[in-house]
């Protein structure tokens, strides 16, 4: 996959869109100092070239009850990539694992999961174990959000 350039109005369209995906044309276009049309195009370049994947809302977990966020390690002692498509599967349609990432080290893989309580935790874990078979699933309990952003730093293209 070719990196793709970014000029600064480019870099300040995306820095503008990644706190408020809601502005309007006309208001991304005032704050880089663009005409509309202008400022469409480029917006819908970005979105064409897969730069911009889609634009959401953030709801506040704990306005939605699911203030527990944890993140789930797994090993496995299968690699086999049968099993790792079987892995995939199980994990696909849990809404709350939000996030699965397969790592190096010891931990094979990592899941990000948000959920009322320890509880509901629990359920979650008697889920995924019912699915695939694992050798070792442990779960880490957030205590303190110090940071989490969804803005990707643009320094690097």
């Amino acid at each position: 996959m070719s990196q793709t350039i970014l000029d600064s109005i480019d870099k300040a369209l995306l820095r503008i869109m990644q706190q408020d995906a809601s502005l309007s044309i006309e208001q991304l276009a005032e704050r880089v100092n663009l005409s509309r049309n202008a400022c469409w195009r480029r917006v819908k370049r970005l979105e064409e070239e897969g730069i911009i994947r889609a634009r959401v809302v953030l709801a506040d977990p704990a306005r939605l009850n699911l203030e527990l966020t944890v993140f789930i390690a797994v090993r496995t002692a299968r690699h086999e990539a049968d099993w790792a498509a079987r892995f995939g599967a199980a994990v696909q349609d849990i809404p709350e694992i939000l996030g699965v990432y397969r790592t190096a080290g010891d931990i094979d893989y990592i899941l990000h999961a948000r959920v009322p309580n320890v509880a509901a935790y629990d359920r979650l874990y008697k889920k995924l174990t019912a699915r695939i078979e694992m050798q070792d699933v442990s779960a880490s309990f957030v205590m303190e959000e110090i940071k989490e952003v969804t803005a990707l730093p643009l320094d690097f293209v």
